[in-house]
């Protein structure tokens, strides 16, 4: 009779801490997401009021940016790491897209750790995984920018794997998308690299026809008529510039914010056509398009600067947690004459690894507050502070 009481005592037990392990879970692997993300709002414009949002709602875009999601390969991937990093970003994804339902959604490039040098094997693994990810409802459109860790660095990049790339995800180098009425340049900034190299070539082209579309839709003066007869009347917006690399700067000294480069690494300067856009690159792009808000990353950390001091770029950090402690993306609000954009961070990891520790330390407690009787809290952790002094 006894024994059967203790055995139910332990099921009940075994029960309730199942169920404190599962909800730990729950939280972490799942709610948690929802609670922050749902904190997020889409921002309104400077001369959006109230009244008038309502009416401006159908020429606004929602689009949202990320970047660098570095997708672990086979050669430098752990499974574990590969599991969890994976885990994480397609559950704040899915999470954004159901809680925020953007329009449209870019992404900045390096969506692959290793497609630089995986093989076809590798790659359709990749491919795979990521659209498993960041599968998306029809309503959704994706668009992805090419980075340097998708078809390698400049002395890497082959025209197979920019083919490759393109082919997947229906990339255009150097080109020009329009939605509602809003005029977005799509950059292979991998390709500015300035050598004459054929991919150089043809990238640097491209930009220059695209330039002088965009000019013929700004400019009515009479002078223009004849030069732009033959060409495709574009919206008359100015440009918003989508690349992989920022445009030229010093350094992240001058970068403000808790997701900005850490301070043992802001005065770091940059290497031109590695780190940054070379001085040449930068000032042929904003030459060309003079565009009204530049958005990059591959940095990994926020930056915000001006050039030209009127022309801001946004340095979007990246979207996994295995490169900083708190991700985020940018949510835009967007007309063909204005824009405002607003940052939505992802759950800290140091506030899950936090919350997992306290509640195995809850766990603990609990199994020693039962088995009491058999093993006191105060000898066993004596025990154990004395096996640690004899190591």
């Amino acid at each position: 009779m006894a024994n059967s009481f203790s055995w139910r005592k332990r099921g009940t037990l075994a029960l309730k801490l199942l169920t404190f392990i599962i909800s730990v879970l729950l939280f972490c692997e799942f709610l948690i997401y929802y609670i922050v993300i749902i904190q997020c709002h889409w921002p309104h414009l400077k001369a959006q009021t109230p009244r008038t949002s309502e009416q401006t709602s159908d020429s606004v875009l929602k689009a949202m940016f990320l970047a660098d999601t570095h997708l672990l390969g086979e050669i430098n991937g752990h499974w574990v790491d590969k599991l969890r990093r994976e885990w994480q970003m397609e559950r704040a994804f899915q999470t954004a897209l159901w809680l925020l339902q953007p329009e449209i959604v870019f992404i900045l490039g390096d969506v692959f750790d290793e497609g630089k040098w995986s093989s076809s094997q590798a790659w359709s693994d990749d491919v795979r995984r990521y659209l498993k990810m960041f599968r998306h409802p029809a309503q959704t459109e994706i668009m992805v920018i090419v980075g340097n860790h998708d078809i390698g660095f400049h002395y890497e990049m082959t025209a197979f794997k920019l083919e490759r790339f393109s082919k997947v995800f229906n990339f255009t180098s150097e080109k020009l998308v329009t939605r509602k009425g809003i005029n977005f340049i799509m950059v292979n900034s991998v390709a500015l690299e300035g050598d004459g190299c054929t991919i150089c070539r043809t990238a640097e082209a491209n930009l220059a026809e695209l330039s002088h579309k965009l000019n013929c839709s700004l400019q009515e003066q009479m002078q223009f008529k004849k030069r732009c007869n033959d060409m495709d009347k574009l919206p008359t917006s100015v440009p918003i510039l989508l690349q992989h690399y920022p445009l030229y700067r010093r350094s992240d000294s001058k970068c403000t914010g808790e997701d900005s480069a850490p301070l043992h690494k802001k005065n770091d300067l940059f290497r031109e056509k590695y780190d940054v856009l070379s001085q040449e690159a930068s000032q042929k792009l904003l030459w060309w398009f003079h565009p009204r808000l530049i958005l990059s990353g591959h940095t990994h950390s926020a930056c915000e600067v001006l050039h030209n001091g009127k022309i801001p770029e946004i340095s979007v950090p990246s979207f996994s947690w295995r490169n900083r402690n708190n991700p985020s993306f940018i949510m835009g609000s967007i007309t063909a004459a204005d824009f405002s954009l607003y940052k939505c961070f992802l759950p800290f990891e140091n506030t899950v690894i936090t919350i997992y520790c306290t509640a195995g330390a809850v766990l603990v407690v609990l199994i020693l507050a039962h088995f009491q009787p058999l093993i006191s809290p105060f000898h066993f952790v004596r025990h154990l502070i004395i096996k640690y002094k004899a190591l």
